[in-house]
């Protein structure tokens, strides 16, 4: 078993966060997620986050601290999901490597079936009492 690392964007506009939902054919099919990737090799992670987010939605972002680290197996894969605090700068999201996206406050986040890594992190948003940006 090896150690996939993975970034995630918490993308702050207010009292929401962003979402994305994942295409059908990919792994864990139209579930939803905080937006990111995988990194390459010797890719630095705030950077790769940027990447992934200018791929999956063709916007920018200022990545901010680590939000939250996640160690979650799916079966024999081992994931490490880095994620940051990230400012939203602007621009509107577009659709283009997602199937879809919502700025949703972290109540409304209940009713969305999440990929399982993803779980702390909603939770810890719910927790939280003065989060908004």
């Amino acid at each position: 078993m090896h150690t996939l690392v993975v970034t995630a964007a918490v993308i702050f506009k207010g009292d929401q966060v962003l979402i994305a939902q994942r295409k059908k054919n990919a792994d864990h099919g139209l579930k939803w997620e905080f937006p990111g990737g995988k990194l390459g090799y010797g890719e630095e992670p705030r950077e790769g986050l940027r990447r992934e987010i200018r791929e999956e939605l063709g916007m920018e972002i200022e990545v901010g601290d680590i939000f939250e680290v996640v160690s979650h197996l799916y079966g024999e894969r081992h994931i490490l999901l880095l994620c940051y605090s990230c400012r939203w700068l602007g621009q509107a999201p577009e659709t283009r490597d997602c199937k879809d996206f919502r700025w949703l406050t972290p109540e409304e986040m209940t009713g969305y079936n999440f990929t399982e890594a993803d779980l702390p992190v909603v939770q810890k948003l719910q927790r939280r009492t003065n989060w908004a940006r």
